[in-house]
């Protein structure tokens, strides 16, 4: 498609306020950022030295994963109009304009994965946790174990299995009335996110784990409906530390 689309366009929705003045799209031109520029100047130099073995002494069997490739070769195609746009049309004005594609990137792209991150945010509050506390619970390991939690994924799951039942029997130790329930019972509510990155681009695994703050006990279908909708789990405020690291 051709790469001289109209940047911007004026757009005013029928139904607004009387006289008010039409909304502008201005794409995000990613190309004009310091991370897009020093990618795209650095990022194929960077991964012949990793492939290599310039970094961290890695030889050629540990060349970065193919993903890995894939990823920053999107980003820098995301939000460009050469690489492909859409035609937005409003039925209620008649103006028209030209929208990018995007990468849909999870990990590199910083516009594609905030709108993930308020995406799966909404999706967690309106979907997914009933209307109880939740807290973050954040677990972060030594860097000799970061080697074998990154390369191995059995053993990524374990340490999470760890630390998820580390994190039930603090839960079942702090709230109100657990003691006399019968352990089989009893149950926690929690989303996982595992992070394989620092904020420097680190290789840095390590967990956050959203909890709703308290336990479940399991019940008969269609008994102690009110409760939970009246009460959370955990009625004490003391319950437990919000992180843990090491």
């Amino acid at each position: 498609m051709p790469a001289t689309a109209r940047p911007t366009q004026a757009h005013s929705h029928a139904g607004g306020p009387a006289g008010a003045k039409p909304k502008l799209y201005n794409p995000r031109h990613p190309e004009r950022t310091l991370l897009y520029q020093t990618i795209a100047e650095h990022f194929e130099t960077w991964f012949e030295l990793a492939s290599a073995g310039q970094f961290d002494g890695q030889g050629d069997h540990h060349s970065p994963r193919p993903y890995v490739r894939q990823a920053f070769r999107k980003y820098l195609e995301c939000g460009i109009f050469a690489h492909g746009f859409a035609r937005a049309w409003c039925d209620d004005c008649g103006h028209d304009y030209f929208v990018a594609y995007s990468c849909k990137g999870r990990g590199v792209c910083p516009s594609c994965n905030t709108r993930r991150m308020v995406e799966t945010a909404a999706h967690l509050c309106d979907h997914v946790f009933p209307r109880l506390p939740v807290r973050q619970w954040v677990l972060s390991v030594p860097k000799r174990l970061r080697y074998f939690m990154q390369r191995d994924g059995a053993v990524l799951n374990m340490v999470l299995r760890i630390f998820l039942r580390v994190i039930a029997q603090s839960l079942q130790t702090h709230s109100p009335g657990a003691a006399n329930v019968d352990k089989a019972t009893k149950h926690i509510g929690a989303v996982a996110f595992i992070h394989r990155f620092g904020s420097s681009l680190n290789a840095h695994v390590h967990f956050h784990v959203c909890v709703v703050d308290g336990v479940f006990e399991a019940v008969a279908a269609g008994a102690g409906q009110a409760d939970l909708q009246s009460s959370p789990p955990c009625a004490d405020a003391s319950c437990g530390p919000s992180s843990a690291g090491a």
